[in-house]
């Protein structure tokens, strides 16, 4: 049983491990979207005063973690199924010779240019 002193601020969200997981992989797709998103490049969190967006196809990253650290490249896919996100130029050679997109967790890369239209601004 949990103490009765630790305050929950947000009664919708469960402190238990089982259905916080359960919550997460089964989330409905716009809300995947608001849990995909990814912090901005210092410049543009003075620019625009927030701290992460929801990433966006066409969006320009970079990768802060992993094996491809420091690589930059478009996104050109956002596969909210998977939580993962598919940067160009950051593909790995299968068996066969064909080359095939990596996915990215959105946290692990920075926005470093947004791809403004008039539904974003």
């Amino acid at each position: 049983p949990r103490s009765r002193s630790t305050m929950k601020f947000n009664k919708a969200v469960h402190s238990s491990r089982r259905k916080a997981r359960s919550a997460h992989f089964n989330a409905h797709s716009t809300l995947r979207r608001k849990i995909m998103s990814a912090p901005l490049s210092n410049d543009l969190q003075k620019k625009y005063n927030v701290r992460s967006l929801p990433i966006r196809k066409d969006d320009e990253v970079q990768v802060v973690r992993g094996t491809y650290k420091n690589r930059d490249g478009k996104v050109t896919q956002v596969y909210r199924k998977k939580y993962v996100i598919h940067v160009e130029r950051i593909t790995r050679e299968k068996n066969n010779g064909a080359s095939v997109n990596l996915g990215i967790h959105p946290s692990k890369v920075v926005i470093t240019k947004l791809h403004l239209d008039p539904d974003r601004k």
